[in-house]
């Protein structure tokens, strides 16, 4: 296996990156739609079903896959030998970040729901605040992977 996977890691890499930048791009997306939702939309009207669609949407067939793909080609990487120095401190950074980012993604998926039921307690305000988490976790990923610290 451990051949294999040393054979297929610059595909591997590769592949993880594409994931990563369509995860970040919905992770970047969703809480705006939110602002915009939670600010002009009333429920039960038009505007209100256009979003419920347009976040439902971009949570289950981009998001979601794009999650899902970036932690099974990213496990691949950690598997793969000579990739990751354990006595390091950037892989825990990193995976610090990216448990977050999940975090932050089923956080998100419950906010959706929220919105769809009518029942969200947050503000567009707190949306906007919210829609800083994926920069700074992106940041902390991007420069622990990178620098190496």
């Amino acid at each position: 296996m451990s051949t294999f996977l040393s054979e297929m890691y610059l595909w591997t890499k590769a592949l993880h990156i594409v994931s990563v930048i369509a995860w970040m791009a919905g992770l970047f997306y969703l809480p705006r739609l939110f602002v915009y939702h939670a600010e002009v939309a009333t429920r039960g009207d038009s505007r209100d079903e256009i979003f419920q669609v347009m976040e439902r949407r971009l949570l289950r067939a981009i998001m979601n896959p794009a999650m899902i793909a970036t932690w099974v080609f990213g496990l691949a990487l950690v598997l793969t030998p000579g990739v990751v120095d354990w006595s390091s401190v950037w892989p825990w950074t990193k995976t610090v970040g990216v448990i977050s980012m999940t975090v932050f993604h089923q956080w998100l998926a419950a906010k959706r729901k929220a919105l769809a039921q009518g029942t969200s307690d947050v503000t567009g305000r707190q949306f906007r605040l919210m829609n800083e988490v994926p920069t700074v976790l992106l940041i902390l990923i991007v420069f622990s992977v990178v620098l190496k610290f």
